[in-house]
């Protein structure tokens, strides 16, 4: 491995960490070094839309993290998936393209001071990047399509390609409960009932890593990529001018390295809303406390670091239906196993293209709501946990989950060891505010699916079941059953100079720390209307806009 000085070292090669390799790169004068933890994504299931049922929970592909027993889910601990392979989360999440609302931007504006969030700031950086299918043959596209999505980037978006009347006549009953129909989640408000389109190329899941590092960035000369590298600290020097980052500490299959910093370089903390507030309080910068529990010097106090943490619960309620063809029958023969896999291997389609959910629904927890504030998966498909067989019966899934939780959590180093995982406690469930939505969307599930078009399917409450029927009853019962989404966010947050938890400021600069920014999901000051790594990746190409000049 090669020992000089590098412009900038990114740590993570993630959904942001990609990226930036890619725009950063791209000038040769800069010499850029992206760190990854875990390997190349060379794992044959990471590529197949359906692998990701073999990538979450495996130590190959995931870091395999739990959360804390969690009060507000009845004492349950979560697994709590995050990719640790090149392309991070985007090699084993459900590949939804989701923006969110775009008064989740103008919020961000708000509470950082700078313009630069509001909606029509980061749409471009959206566009940029973007590969939209429908732009491909830009004369059938919808009137104004262009002006909202793009057609000349690397990360791909496509329509699902398969379909099923089971979540055909959901999306008739939601229509009927008044939700209304829609083409495109993306264009600022997502309101309605439509499929989901997908990150990924004729058939085939795509990440990141297929997006920016190949073949561009690997071509480089002035661009290294280490693997199976666990960046252990960052290496922080003081001196008259005040604390700065010189490079970082990382245990590589060759040993200890320590790459450093060319003169006014930078580290970029690219390693998630779990890895980069540790990895901070791993170096002694975060809350005075915690650091002197650890027996970590204190370099900066910041209490942000680690707080603030967000994710999306969602309530998976179940229903037995007749008549109707799911996953769970389906798949349930050898035969049936062997059909799925030819229609596969013939046409790139078929339930192995599948998402984990196909159909999407974004609506009002109820009708005072002044913005949409639930978001719907609907899956062919039920089982009693994720992991485990599908059941024996037909079923569908409507997971429903709070877009706006206003509970809050915490990731906090438990040891100064780097290889000890860190405690992820995200107190879901713990406001009255989240309780009484989980109450209101399980009883909107209940209408959508006693509406006329599912009728003729005969839909059975399996869980939560029919006899739950008070608001403290239902959320109760959403504590058993519900389970994490996998969009953790906010534990870096950016925010104004006098927001003391703020660890980064609005151009994602570490206060008090030279040469040091964070650019992953962990610096949203709230989470995100909607799934969270393209957001993410929009994140990045604001940073490296501004990086380039």
């Amino acid at each position: 491995m090669a020992r000089q000085g590098f412009d900038y070292i990114i740590v993570g090669a993630g959904t942001a960490g990609c990226l930036l390799a890619n725009r950063l790169s791209a000038d040769p004068e800069k010499r850029v070094l992206l760190i990854e933890a875990g390997g190349k994504d060379d794992y044959h299931w990471i590529h197949i839309p359906v692998g990701y049922l073999y990538c979450i929970g495996n130590p190959r592909t995931d870091w395999c993290f739990n959360t804390e027993a969690e009060a507000g889910l009845n004492g349950r601990s979560l697994r709590y998936p995050r990719g640790k392979v090149l392309g991070g989360s985007s090699s084993i999440n459900g590949m939804i393209y989701m923006r969110g609302q775009s008064r989740d931007y103008e919020h961000w504006a708000e509470v950082t001071g700078d313009d630069t969030w509001r909606w029509e700031r980061v749409l471009r950086a959206f566009r940029k990047h973007e590969s939209h299918w429908r732009l491909d043959k830009p004369e059938t596209a919808p009137k104004g399509f262009a002006a909202v999505h793009g057609s000349k980037g690397e990360w791909r978006v496509e329509q699902q390609r398969l379909r099923w009347p089971i979540l055909d006549a959901f999306a008739q009953a939601a229509q009927q409960a008044g939700i209304p129909a829609t083409s495109d989640f993306n264009a600022g408000t997502n309101e309605g009932v439509g499929y989901f389109e997908v990150n990924q190329k004729k058939g085939l899941r795509w990440n990141t890593a297929k997006a920016f590092l190949r073949p561009t960035a690997f071509g480089r000369p002035n661009f290294e990529l280490w693997t199976g590298a666990q960046v252990r600290k960052l290496r922080l020097l003081r001196d008259d001018a005040g604390l700065r980052c010189a490079g970082v500490e990382v245990l590589t299959p060759h040993g200890v390295e320590q790459p450093w910093l060319n003169a006014g370089g930078e580290v970029l903390l690219a390693a998630g809303a779990i890895g980069s507030p540790h990895i901070l309080q791993l170096s002694g910068l975060g809350p005075e406390s915690l650091l002197h529990k650890l027996g970590i010097a204190v370099e900066q106090d910041l209490p942000g670091v680690g707080a603030n943490l967000q994710d999306h619960l969602q309530i998976r309620a179940i229903y037995k239906v007749e008549g109707a063809k799911t996953l769970n029958t389906r798949s349930a023969s050898l035969l049936g196993k062997a059909m799925i896999g030819l229609e596969y291997a013939l046409r790139r389609s078929g339930p192995m293209s599948m998402a984990p959910s196909q159909l999407g629904a974004f609506t009002r927890s109820n009708p005072e709501r002044a913005w949409p504030d639930l978001e719907y998966h609907v899956q062919p498909l039920s089982l009693d946990a994720f992991g485990e067989p599908l059941h024996g019966f037909n079923a569908f899934t409507a997971s429903v989950c709070n877009l706006n939780p206003t509970s809050r959590g915490a990731v906090y180093a438990t040891s100064p060891d780097a290889a000890v995982a860190p405690a992820i406690k995200p107190n879901y469930l713990s406001t009255d505010a989240d309780r009484q939505v989980a109450a209101d969307s399980l009883k909107l599930t209940r209408r959508i699916v006693s509406q006329p078009a599912l009728a003729a399917f005969k839909p059975e409450e399996y869980k939560p079941g029919p006899q739950y029927q008070t608001d403290e009853e239902l959320a109760r019962l959403a504590g058993d059953i519900a389970t994490t989404i996998f969009h953790p966010v906010g534990t870096c947050r950016m925010g104004r100079k006098d927001d003391h938890y703020a660890v980064v400021d609005s151009r994602l600069r570490v206060r008090g720390v030279s040469g040091l920014r964070v650019a992953d999901a962990s610096v949203m000051p709230t989470i995100t209307s909607g799934n969270t790594n393209s957001p993410t990746l929009m994140i990045a190409e604001k940073l490296a806009g501004w990086l380039a000049g």
